[in-house]
């Protein structure tokens, strides 16, 4: 740390043991720590005493951490606050980022990051130095979505949420399906100048292409078949709020070109008019293609793909957040019994494990799905692990396969039966339950065309 010139470190903290340890654990030559235990004693050091770097616990009183946040850039904008927490949520981190918080440490992790975070802010300081005093404060937004999870790698997420929520730059959110991409782009809006407006949603998967266009544009009276009226399309519904375009990487060629052009200038036409119409509209889009591999295929255009991933948000995968598994579990179980009004289920260690130890390839949708599925046919309160039907792992799956192939074989055979018609209707079946009957995304997991599944599924008269 530096020596020259002295820097002056605030360390506020209920836990007086804690305290001790922090002022040992980062006491440097150059560097003046010091110490309170409530955040009103806080507040009133920072008025007295020049203080470049605040490190501040969550849990206050008589006011919380981000309290003194603001209080302490309302006395020294400059000052730089560092929070710390045991288990910070998905919204106090959006929240503190936002309001101007260098970072948010879980307390467990201090041991590892604190001195080299407390080490960048002070470089930070002696670069603001150079260049002369600054003033100014973010304003605060509180947002309404909730994200459930307390894992790292979603923590980071939620950082990168709080610092681009305010700005109007194009998101591109990437992951896998079910993962929650959604929700992030929902979080985005929540915590940006916008959040005053309705956000509006389309999935580019789910429209047919010759529709898509009318959709997102509006079109006149009369220009096409059907057109009985003109209709507003979304780019005009969300003016000054956000659109948010859920599989993207699906847009065909004809309304990327007009994407492009949005994004560019900030107009467009309705299908069938000439006429030049203005929006201001923030663009979160998601996708969990590969957009650069769709590029480099031809598939995706290259200048449409870089203005749109003027920032991308990665989700990570459920099986990368085994810390979130047994408090989304929790969550929705709770939920699941309000929704019902039933008394709410339980889970044992065991069943935690259990939950814990599956791959989740659907991530948190597959989980939701597996916690209702549980509830609905379970014999009592407490869930154990075999009253949780989830997957098997691959390493189990191969001879159980075999047998019920065999097994179909030889039905199909006494009864005269067509196996391959029985296979793929109730691989069908199934893949639509998993999917909560989302042909589009039924598609995807079967990995067949959207216009081979309709073919595929019986009548209405036949089902």
């Amino acid at each position: 740390m530096s020596k020259d010139p002295e820097h002056h470190l605030l360390l506020v903290d209920q836990d007086l043991d804690y305290l001790e340890w922090a002022t040992k654990h980062l006491a440097a030559d150059g560097l003046k720590i010091l110490r309170c235990d409530s955040a009103e004693k806080a507040a009133q050091v920072i008025k007295k005493a020049p203080i470049d770097v605040v490190i501040s616990d969550l849990k206050l009183e008589p006011f919380d951490g981000v309290e003194l946040l603001q209080r302490t850039r309302a006395a020294s904008p400059n000052t730089i606050t560092i929070l710390t927490a045991v288990s910070p949520t998905t919204s106090q981190i959006i929240e503190a980022t936002q309001k101007g918080a260098l970072d948010v440490l879980r307390k467990e992790s201090l041991a590892f990051e604190l001195r080299q975070v407390v080490e960048s802010a002070l470089q930070t300081v002696d670069q603001r130095r150079q260049m002369g005093p600054s003033s100014g404060e973010q304003p605060g937004l509180i947002g309404k979505t909730t994200i459930i999870g307390i894992s790292r790698p979603l923590q980071k997420v939620m950082k990168v949420v709080g610092r681009v929520a305010q700005s109007d730059a194009p998101i591109l959110v990437t992951g896998e399906s079910g993962t929650g991409k959604e929700l992030i782009a929902r979080s985005i809006h929540d915590y940006s100048p916008r959040r005053k407006k309705e956000m509006l949603v389309i999935n580019c998967g789910a429209i047919p292409e010759n529709l898509l266009e009318s959709e997102l544009f509006g079109h006149e009276k009369g220009s096409f078949t059907g057109a009985i009226a003109r209709r507003t399309g979304r780019f005009e519904g969300s003016h000054e709020s956000t659109l948010f375009l859920d599989e993207v990487g699906d847009l065909p060629a004809s309304v990327q070109v007009k994407l492009l052009r949005v994004l560019q200038d900030g107009t467009f036409s309705r299908v069938g008019s000439n006429e030049v119409l203005k929006t201001d509209v923030r663009i979160v889009t998601a996708t969990n293609k590969d957009l650069a591999k769709e590029v480099s295929e031809g598939r995706f255009r290259e200048d449409l793909y870089y203005r749109l991933n003027v920032v991308e948000v990665e989700l990570p995968p459920l099986r990368e957040r085994q810390e979130d598994i047994a408090i989304l579990a929790e969550f929705f179980l709770d939920r699941i019994a309000r929704r019902n009004g039933t008394a709410r289920m339980r889970l044992t260690g065991e069943a935690i494990e259990h939950l814990q130890k599956h791959h989740w390839p659907g991530n948190v949708r597959e989980l939701e799905n597996t916690m209702a599925r549980a509830c609905a046919l379970a014999l009592n309160d407490i869930l154990l692990p075999e009253d949780i039907p989830i997957g098997r792992s691959p390493a189990t799956m191969t001879g159980s396969l075999d047998d019920a192939l065999a097994l179909i074989l030889d039905l199909s055979g006494r009864g005269g039966q067509n196996a391959l018609n029985f296979v793929r209707d109730e691989l069908i079946r199934h893949a639509l339950n998993r999917c909560e009957n989302d042909t589009k995304e039924t598609a995807r997991v079967l990995g067949v065309s959207l216009s081979t599944l309709k073919k595929w599924l019986p009548s209405p008269q036949d089902a």
